[in-house]
């Protein structure tokens, strides 16, 4: 499985958890957590796409979405730990902690792999 194919939807998912929690609570660091990382991992994800089209590892992107999902899985964490609460931290960082072992394991085992080409 490609980069790329998990990036875009976690993105979108932080994303839009973000801006939620800005609509609901009013909360400026939930839309600027949130929003600015679902943002950079959307920008991520589309970069590893586009490196893949033209048959080359975009290793920028794969360190960009590792970093995101390490401070994802930091920071909600943490904030799990203070509030016992499953919804929303303890959600966002088991995610963001799958993400971050994902995206070590593709970086450990060279980026994407490209299909053979049919002859």
């Amino acid at each position: 499985m490609h980069d790329f194919c998990f990036t875009i939807p976690y993105g979108i998912l932080v994303l839009v958890g973000g801006i939620v929690g800005y609509v609901k609570r009013g909360s400026t660091a939930s839309l600027a957590g949130g929003a600015g990382s679902g943002l950079v991992l959307l920008i991520a994800g589309v970069l590893s796409l586009k490196a893949f089209e033209k048959r080359r590892i975009s290793y920028i992107a794969l360190i960009l979405e590792t970093v995101v999902a390490f401070a994802l899985t930091w920071i909600m964490g943490q904030r799990y730990v203070q509030t016992s609460k499953i919804m929303l931290a303890g959600i966002v960082a088991a995610l963001s902690g799958l993400m971050t072992g994902f995206y070590v394991y593709k970086i450990a085992t060279g980026g994407n792999h490209f299909p053979a080409k049919a002859e």
